[in-house]
């Protein structure tokens, strides 16, 4: 079953070498555990989503522009998450706002073909 995700959640993303920590506003209205819930628009980078260290993806121009210039062996940049559009898989019957309520099953996608995933809840 799915769980609510709050603040400091441990995010993943699929070409990012560590993970982040959720930040959610702390006006968001509803609250777990003292802990407010995020929503599917707690998605702005270096606000709510932060870097995952080192990007791997070849789709990001800088790590393409490093690994041609490394004679074409990859070499990973650091991470700014680009995010285009909010999260997905969110929980639509439970809203904050009436913006809805994300959980561990809902993901976010990077401009740079990342998949962001939820780790820990929070």
């Amino acid at each position: 079953m799915a769980e609510y995700v709050c603040e400091g959640a441990l995010l993943k993303c699929s070409f990012g070498d560590e993970e982040s920590k959720l930040k959610v506003p702390v006006n968001n209205r509803v609250y777990i555990r003292g802990n407010p819930v995020a929503r599917m628009t707690d998605n702005i980078p270096l606000t709510n989503i932060q870097a995952f260290g080192n990007c791997s993806s070849l789709v990001n121009p800088t790590v393409a522009a490093a690994t041609a210039a490394n004679g074409g062996v990859l070499k990973k940049m650091p991470c700014v998450p680009v995010i285009p559009a909010p999260w997905i898989e969110v929980k639509t019957n439970t809203t904050s706002g009436s913006i809805p309520l994300l959980t561990t099953k809902s993901k976010l996608m990077c401009m740079w073909a990342g998949v962001i995933e939820v780790k820990d809840p929070g």
